[in-house]
């Protein structure tokens, strides 16, 4: 259908250009600007759209996931590290006074731990989906913004995410420790007057906290193939994203 506008298009420039000749700059400029259109730029074909786009976004997933589950990948990154929940927060004062500031702070660093072993996981739930992307995705992705990709998986990957992360987290969890500190965080809390107990989804809590994580470091590898020559690695990726 976009072929054919474009050469009906064509033919009409063609009849009402009095000189064509001397119309030729302006109608090379009209011929950039429909080959935009159809994602056809610097002779890209449809499969190396769809083909670097999936190359820069396995690349992109490997690194994000790569850094957020290495030791301290969450716990030393101020920008994805998980903070205690709002209920442990308000309490936190009263609890260091108490004398339990090391169980609080073995709480906090918990939780990054069982995020940061957890994040493998999500990284088969990825790929899947760029498997199921088809032309349309991938070139909104190319002329979008700087995280579009990130926004094409949070789209479709959120739900299978937190369905399958949510258990491993919770088993993680339990072998790493959080579960018991918290339980004993809780019991400490509701010895000091003032201080009400904790009620909130811990399982829930570090998988939502952990995925926001994975998504921003996500971003910040999607910017970098975009913005930065170096980060394209492959042949591929300097063709499709040096076109843009």
């Amino acid at each position: 259908m976009k072929f054919r506008i474009l050469i009906a298009t064509l033919s009409i420039c063609i009849l009402f250009i009095p000189n064509f000749n001397e119309g030729y700059a302006g109608f090379q400029d009209f011929l950039k600007d429909a080959k935009k259109f159809l994602g056809q730029e610097e002779g890209l074909t449809e499969n190396e759209i769809i083909n670097g786009l999936k190359e820069a976004l396995e690349i992109g997933i490997s690194n994000a996931v790569g850094a957020v589950s290495k030791l301290d990948g969450y716990y030393k990154n101020p920008e994805i590290k998980i903070p205690l929940p709002n209920d442990v927060q308000k309490a936190e004062k009263y609890m260091r006074l108490a004398g339990f500031g090391n169980l609080v702070d073995d709480f906090e660093l918990s939780m990054n731990r069982a995020a940061e072993q957890a994040a493998p996981e999500a990284k088969s739930i990825f790929w899947e989906a760029i498997k199921q992307m088809r032309f349309d995705d991938a070139r909104k992705i190319l002329n979008g913004r700087d995280n579009e990709a990130t926004l094409y998986f949070e789209d479709k990957t959120s739900a299978r995410l937190t369905e399958v992360f949510k258990p491993i987290v919770g088993q993680v969890m339990s072998e790493v420790g959080v579960t018991r500190t918290y339980k004993d965080l809780n019991k400490k809390a509701q010895t000091i007057p003032f201080v009400d107990s904790f009620s909130f989804d811990l399982d829930q809590y570090v998988t939502d906290r952990a995925l926001d994580g994975l998504f921003v470091m996500l971003a910040a590898e999607e910017k970098k193939i975009r913005e930065d020559p170096a980060a394209r690695v492959t042949d591929l990726l300097k063709k499709v994203f040096g076109s843009k």
